[in-house]
């Protein structure tokens, strides 16, 4: 492969392509549309839940496909429905929540499915309101007969980094661990589901090595897609870890940093200034 010319492009969304404010520029919309344009696959890969893909499906006209919940939902932008979700068995949220909870007794939980989710009473996001973000309040007993898409759990004082490392050794057997947010949010995908792992099987179906793929990202939840891909690229506010993992660097979100590299892979006379 030559950099010119990537079969597919990888992009996480918050904190890669979504500014702060939470908007996609003119300018990386138009860089995203080039992808399809120049016939090369788009592929959204982000933590966020399917129900929270609308605005932006809308934003870049339905372009390409999605890869949701950390891997747990591949999801069709051009038709807005899910196309697979792997989840977490009743069984398995039930003996994690249980570990954790032992572990670390603050720890409040909740469990995404692929339209919506359900919550613990007293789980507290803090400025976010979970029931604002399409949650259903349950007791703890009814949250452990669920089964999800993604188990979340979150400790409003925890250091992001200590408490994922903490529940990697607690419960890696059960489940897949990451964080995205820089929280004290756990984020769990069914074991051995991750980015990586559904960016994966969707290029076995369309003939596509890993060696084809650039791929682009931020944060902790990015790093098993960004160090499959043949090319990578972490954005100027990423991750520790990120930066060191990637083969290249560009600007951050805030300063269109995925664009800018996109105008350089599939150039036209139409680039936006």
């Amino acid at each position: 492969m030559t950099q010119a010319s990537p079969r597919l492009i990888a992009t996480d969304l918050d904190g890669t392509i979504v500014r702060s404010d939470g908007t996609l520029s003119t300018r990386t919309v138009a860089a995203l549309a080039r992808v399809e344009q120049a016939g090369a696959v788009l592929v959204m890969v982000t933590g966020r839940p399917p129900r929270w893909m609308t605005e932006v499906a809308a934003a870049v006209r339905h372009h390409g496909v999605a890869i949701c919940a950390n891997g747990a939902v591949v999801y069709d932008l051009h038709t807005d429905t899910v196309l697979h979700a792997a989840e977490i068995t009743p069984d398995v949220v039930a003996e994690t929540v249980a570990r954790l909870r032992a572990l670390v007794p603050e720890l409040r939980f909740a469990v995404e499915h692929p339209t919506g989710f359900v919550f613990e009473d007293s789980y507290d996001l803090g400025r976010w309101d979970a029931e604002a973000l399409g949650g259903r309040s349950v007791t703890a007993a009814e949250l452990v007969g669920h089964s999800g898409t993604k188990l979340l759990a979150f400790h409003r004082d925890a250091d992001a980094d200590a408490l994922t490392e903490k529940a990697v050794e607690a419960v890696g057997d059960l489940v897949t661990v990451t964080n995205s947010s820089g929280r004290g949010l756990l984020e769990m995908s069914a074991r051995g589901v991750t980015k990586a792992s559904a960016l994966a099987e969707l290029c076995a179906e369309h003939g596509i090595a890993s060696g084809d793929v650039v791929a682009f990202g931020d944060q902790l939840n990015d790093l098993p897609m960004l160090t499959w891909a043949g090319t990578s690229y972490g954005v100027a506010n990423a991750h520790p870890l990120v930066l060191a993992a990637v083969t290249h660097k560009t600007s951050s979100n805030d300063d269109d940093g995925v664009a800018k590299v996109l105008e350089r892979l599939f150039p036209t006379t139409n680039a936006a200034s």
